[in-house]
């Protein structure tokens, strides 16, 4: 039996994946993937990963439906067990909450969401303080800062659309090699995706201070793709301290990652909101190290 499901507006804006277990809610991620590379599972006619983002009025089309499989299709769930040394980090990094949303100041070396080879991420530790927690963007791993949790549908949909219009000031404050030609600029950038397609993003940066070879810089992206800044610093000339994948300046190869999601700030329902990440300790040093002088 074939079953088709058009996406209406307010379930837009999601994981395909997350999408078909709250409307199945036993599917397991494996059986999700499974049939997806099976080609059981597309969207308007087309082959996708789980990791696609639906659309209005994309139409899902499941081949091999049927009440009993998706309905009542059992699985284990392999709940991860999360430490309570974990669970510490995550509660001291609760810089904001009220009843639909959490702000952390995450730490650097720790995955937001899951993958391979990856036992805990931030997504692990809150899926098991409730299911109803999502995450609303993303940080590198060895990125630290401001990251947004939703507590529930709502507000999961309501940052969806503040991130996807751009309605959200993101603020990056990074330590990097060397020094632009300009001081301040917009840089227009295309970076290759994993589908190698072609991705135009913009950037606002500006040398908020240079000493000993090291800038302070203040990164805004206007867009959000992935290693978006750090590649930008590449194409700079000014690549970020302790970037493992784009700085080859071996003497920093030991430093954490210098990059900092540090600044927060959107409006939602006439409230304006407004958030500061604590610079790390390894970045606080550095800054000191070189005699970087920085001041909000």
């Amino acid at each position: 039996m074939i079953k088709k499901i058009k996406i209406t507006q307010g379930f837009a804006d999601q994981r395909l994946d997350k999408y078909l277990k709250k409307l199945f809610s036993n599917l397991s991620q494996s059986f999700i993937e499974k049939n997806l590379r099976k080609k059981n599972i597309l969207v308007n006619d087309l082959n996708v990963k789980s990791k696609y983002f639906v659309k209005e009025n994309d139409l899902i089309i499941i081949k091999n439906y049927s009440q009993d499989i998706y309905t009542d299709h059992k699985h284990k769930k392999n709940k991860k067990i999360i430490s309570r040394s974990q669970l510490n980090n995550f509660e001291e990094s609760i810089i904001f909450q009220n009843n639909n949303f959490i702000v952390i100041d995450k730490w650097s070396g720790i995955s937001t969401q899951g993958g391979t080879n990856i036992n805990i991420s931030i997504d692990t530790i809150i899926k098991n303080i409730s299911k109803n927690y999502n995450l609303v963007h993303r940080l590198d791993k060895d990125t630290s800062g401001l990251l947004i949790i939703a507590k529930n549908l709502k507000y999961t949909k309501i940052f969806g659309q503040l991130f996807k219009f751009q309605q959200i000031k993101k603020t990056y404050l990074a330590l990097c090699d060397g020094k632009p030609k300009m001081k301040e600029s917009y840089v227009d950038l295309l970076l290759d995706n994993e589908k190698k397609d072609k991705l135009q993003t913009k950037t606002f940066y500006k040398v908020l201070f240079h000493n000993q070879k090291t800038s302070l810089i203040k990164f805004e992206p206007k867009t959000g793709k992935k290693h978006q800044l750090r590649i930008v610093a590449k194409n700079l000339g000014s690549p970020i301290v302790g970037d493992s994948k784009y700085n080859l300046n071996h003497s920093n190869k030991n430093e954490n990652l210098k990059l900092n999601a540090h600044k927060l700030e959107f409006k939602i329902e006439n409230n304006q909101f407004s958030f500061n990440s604590n610079l790390p300790i390894d970045f606080t040093n550095y800054m000191k190290q070189k005699k970087i002088i920085y001041k909000e």
